[in-house]
């Protein structure tokens, strides 16, 4: 029976997408000064006295409610409308984003998030605010107040939502999702969280380190969730961070002897990623298997174009199943994280999918940096372990794959690590491009060393020429190559 009959439901483990809701006033930006001008422009213009201080400093309810305090029911509507044809020209431009805006907006898309901005302003002028701003929200949403903003927040599916009025946490508390309050608004801390809200933050500078770690800690619940509904697993174990941890997060959830660590042994892994790799299974008493796989025979990888990574993961199901098949194990897990999963071109998962593979971080939605995170704080030595692709990366498209090119690159790699490891060197890449080799290393490195040093190693190593790459590792250059080969040549 092939994992792909007996993995659990994937609609059992799903792990909602990040979308993250703000109101606008007082939570993203101070538009106090330019609601301020509207309003005296609109006393001088009917002679009304209206205290424009009392005004902007309860900002949140709708507008027509703040109009009513100052002009009789029957030109309310009218008083609306003057409003907005001032705002524009008046409202935007004197209005300042808060403190910690730009940090919060880029923390959720870090954790590959989505933003929303459901307001009770008027839409078209949510929408001025944030051009003028620059503040890069995926939707904004007006003309909701209280409770009425978990229409838009249900709609979108926002799980979180941030505001600084007692009425944004009606509106949380209305969509479901958590209500996240900032005491920059017209409220104190001590009385947004007696009123209910979840989270209360003194300003928006705290809330990336509170989403990081809350985002982390829902999304390591979810994949310990769904690595206990299996009894058993086969861990595809490269020794780098993200196999390592999921290893370790097995290990816990379902306990290390239900739980295999299998390194698949060629030509295309590094000979000194073995011995690490075991001793990481012993530490947490996992048992390791060592199997060989055959990726060199098969045609597909060999000529290496751009698929050549679908043959190669591939090559390591297929071998792997026979030994879930032995221990009577249902499920053979990758490394596969959600970062990987929208980085392009990556033929290999497709390959592993196909072949009934389950990619636990992935569904998680645990990214590369927080797989790093939690394997700090879980104390894992593999926690800043630099990537390490499998040799085979380092050969340019189109240049056929030969178990004398990849142990070359090994040894030219080795050499240039034993090189630089008194900087601290954390990336090293020798780039096989067919006459020449392209060595890449860490960016802040390179005003650092002798390059012509390391070009020196390489060649002794039998490259028949080499250079040092000016902008340094990039993980995935070889893409590079695939998308526009008349550059490269």
């Amino acid at each position: 029976m092939s994992t792909a009959e007996i993995q659990p439901a994937a609609a059992t483990f799903d792990v909602p997408e990040l979308v993250v809701g703000f109101d606008l006033d007082m939570t993203l930006i101070d538009s106090r000064p330019g609601i301020q001008a509207v309003w005296d422009l609109l006393a001088a213009e009917t002679g009304v006295p209206i205290d424009t201080d009392l005004v902007v400093s309860r900002l949140g309810p709708p507008l027509t409610w703040e109009m009513a305090n100052w002009f009789p029911p029957e030109q309310v509507d009218a008083m609306v409308s003057r409003y907005r044809e001032h705002y524009p020209s008046h409202a935007i431009t004197g209005s300042l984003p808060l403190p910690g805006v730009l940090e919060s907006l880029a923390a959720v898309r870090a954790l590959r998030g989505r933003t929303m901005v459901v307001s009770a302003k008027y839409t078209p002028s949510v929408v001025l605010h944030l051009e003028h701003l620059g503040l890069d929200v995926d939707e904004p949403v007006g003309d909701l107040h209280g409770a009425e903003k978990g229409i838009a927040l249900r709609e979108h599916q926002a799980t979180i939502y941030v505001g600084d009025h007692t009425a944004d946490i009606d509106g949380a508390r209305a969509a479901g999702a958590v209500a996240v309050s900032v005491a920059t608004g017209p409220f104190t801390a001590d009385e947004l969280r007696a009123y209910g809200a979840d989270v209360v933050l003194n300003d928006l500078t705290e809330f990336p380190a509170w989403l990081d770690a809350y985002v982390l800690e829902q999304r390591l619940e979810a994949l310990m969730r769904r690595l206990s509904g299996y009894k058993n697993m086969v861990v595809a174990f490269s020794g780098g961070a993200d196999s390592a941890f999921l290893l370790a997060a097995a290990a816990r959830a379902i306990g290390p002897a239900n739980v295999i660590a299998a390194t698949a042994v060629s030509p295309s892994l590094p000979v000194a990623e073995l011995e690490p790799a075991a001793r990481f299974a012993d530490g947490i008493g996992v048992r390791h298997v060592t199997p060989h796989t055959h990726e060199m025979d098969r045609e597909g990888y060999q000529a290496n174009a751009g698929d050549r990574c679908y043959f190669c993961k591939a090559e390591l199901v297929e071998t792997l199943q026979p030994i879930a098949d032995e221990f009577g194990i249902t499920a053979i897990a990758t490394g596969t994280n959600a970062d990987d999963a929208i980085a392009g071109f990556r033929p290999g998962i497709r390959a592993a999918f196909e072949r009934g593979a389950i990619t636990p971080l992935k569904d998680a939605r645990l990214t590369k940096a927080q797989i790093r995170e939690a394997s700090r704080s879980w104390g894992l030595e593999t926690s800043d372990k630099p990537a390490a692709a499998c040799l085979s990366s380092r050969i340019a498209y189109g240049i056929r794959i030969t178990p004398n090119l990849l142990a070359r690159v090994d040894r030219a790699e080795q050499t240039v690590r034993s090189l630089l490891t008194p900087y601290g060197v954390e990336n090293v890449r020798v780039r096989d491009v067919g006459q020449t080799a392209s060595i890449e290393i860490d960016a802040r490195l390179l005003d650092q060393v002798d390059h012509q040093r390391l070009v020196d190693a390489v060649v002794a190593e039998g490259f028949p020429a080499a250079q040092v790459d000016p902008r340094g590792f990039r993980s995935g250059s070889m893409n590079e190559r695939l998308k526009d080969p008349e550059k490269y040549r």
